[in-house]
């Protein structure tokens, strides 16, 4: 195989009548979804779309959605996600950014999508429930035969600044779908809950790209709804969720407020990422399911994740586990060079799916890219005794206070322990002698109270004066972005 679509070509082939997806309106076997398939690249081939060029999916979650991805990996153009829920002026300027010949909307399954598609003047097209504008004639294609292989351009949500277009190879994903399907055992007895975006790498690769390696279904959703998980995994034999830590807050919080009883018979497998995991939720996962909550590492610039837990060994801590086949990291301190065992730095990787760059910004890679192919990932963490990685944070949000180095996940550790704390976040704020004051936002469970001078002592019993934090603001609900990543940058414009 040497494209992401050649993965559904052969399931098409070798069980058509298997049921691929279940959506609320419906099913959709491998057979279906290959015809629809063929439909949209013919489709993509008549308005003009060429080899390299980029096609942008304005998209929820759905069986045209995936459709589209694949034909564009077909034409050999490249795919660039965006979710539907973006506002107007972010996806005009992904759009602009992207250079798109053409903008393809999922229409039927999304209001949001449809919007944006009136407001665009697109126009149905042969793939049902799909609207598309008119083809740009003056997008150019990319020459540089070295990003051949790419199959698609993800944009970074931006937690930290403009978005960037990574550049994900087909053999990147192809890798990354053999990976994780085997570590999961994926079989086709298996149904994934499938909310996360697959305009995002987790739902492409971790969800999308390992469900068609391993021939499990999806329970396939466009959005998160904590009552909807619960009735996928009471009723619709869903063997194994996925998703972010904030979806496991909000699920909790669901299940507290409305005092459900969540039944699970078919769940074998849990699994987070996407962000760090902090140990109280991570109890408190376990404790509802009575299984481990897998974890691993992983970000846009690598198609996948580049460590993960294993099901033969779960951890007892918030380690991201081992490496996978073919990946390699590197703790590297700030002169270059590996840091002592133990010790905290930046975390850099290469292997099989690490991105080709970033889409017409050699600048912004040049910036990230080191000797030997290694990516400065910009993350903290360290490596255990036994090898795992522990992500601490990141380096730009390293707090530095009276001289030391202050990393908000230890903070939030000790805060998420406190009695009645749903999630919590921690930031520093620049003082005017350039130290730095630490601030911790907190979003209670549903009626609890803060009592700030117990949290206080509970503090100080945990932390060392430096580390504490001098302001405690309590928030109605933690800000994210539509894969369920904090926004800590809209923190900070609080505090501003």
């Amino acid at each position: 195989m040497q494209r992401i679509h050649h993965l559904l070509e052969e399931r098409a082939a070798r069980t058509p009548d298997a049921v691929f997806l279940h959506e609320p309106g419906g099913t959709t076997t491998y057979a279906q979804l290959q015809s629809m398939v063929d439909v949209a690249a013919q489709d993509l081939l008549a308005a003009g779309v060429r080899p390299t060029d980029r096609v942008l999916l304005v998209a929820e979650n759905c069986a045209a959605h995936i459709a589209l991805l694949m034909a564009c990996s077909r034409v050999g153009a490249w795919s660039c996600g965006v979710n539907a829920r973006m506002s107007p002026g972010e996806i005009a300027a992904i759009a602009e950014r992207a250079d798109a010949r053409l903008c393809c909307y999922t229409a039927a399954a999304s209001e949001a999508a449809a919007q944006h598609a009136r407001r665009a003047g697109a126009q149905p097209c042969a793939l049902e429930g799909v609207m598309r504008s008119a083809a740009r004639a003056d997008a150019r294609t990319e020459p540089d035969p070295a990003l051949a292989d790419t199959a698609a351009i993800i944009f970074t949500s931006g937690t930290s600044g403009t978005p960037k277009g990574v550049m994900v190879s087909h053999r990147g994903l192809l890798h990354f779908g053999r990976v994780s399907a085997q570590v999961r055992a994926l079989g086709e007895r298996d149904r994934v809950y499938a909310f996360l975006p697959m305009t995002h790498i987790f739902g492409i690769g971790t969800v999308l790209m390992a469900a068609l390696t391993g021939g499990a279904a999806l329970v396939l959703r466009g959005s998160f709804s904590p009552a909807d998980v619960l009735q996928a995994l009471a009723q619709e034999k869903v063997s194994n969720l996925l998703g972010p830590p904030t979806m496991y807050a909000r699920l909790l919080a669901h299940i507290e407020a409305e005092r459900a009883t969540p039944r699970f018979p078919d769940l074998r497998y849990v699994y987070t990422g996407s962000a760090p995991l902090d140990p109280a939720l991570k109890q408190r996962v376990e404790r509802l399911f009575g299984q481990p909550l897998h974890y691993g590492y992983g970000l846009s610039e690598y198609a996948g994740s580049v460590f993960l837990t294993r099901t033969e060994s779960p951890r007892t801590d918030t380690s991201a586990g081992h490496a996978v086949e073919g990946g390699e990291a590197r703790i590297v301190g700030p002169d270059g060079n590996e840091v002592a065992q133990g010790g905290t730095g930046e975390i850099w990787l290469r292997g099989p799916g690490l991105m080709l760059g970033y889409f017409r910004d050699a600048a912004a890679a040049a910036q990230v890219m080191r000797p030997g192919g290694w990516y400065a990932t910009g993350d903290l963490g360290r490596f255990g005794e036994d090898g795992a990685l522990f992500v601490v944070g990141r380096l730009k949000e390293m707090i530095i206070r009276s001289g030391f180095n202050v990393y908000p996940a230890e903070i939030e550790a000790v805060i998420g322990r406190f009695e009645g704390v749903h999630q919590c976040a921690v930031i520093g704020v620049p003082e005017a002698d350039g130290n730095e004051q630490v601030v911790a936002f907190i979003e209670l469970k549903p009626g609890a109270a803060l009592d700030e001078a117990a949290l206080r002592a509970h503090l100080a019993g945990n932390l060392s004066p430096y580390k504490r934090p001098a302001r405690i603001e309590l928030i109605d609900a933690m800000p994210t972005t539509a894969n369920g990543k904090l926004l800590k940058r809209e923190l900070r414009a609080r505090c501003a």
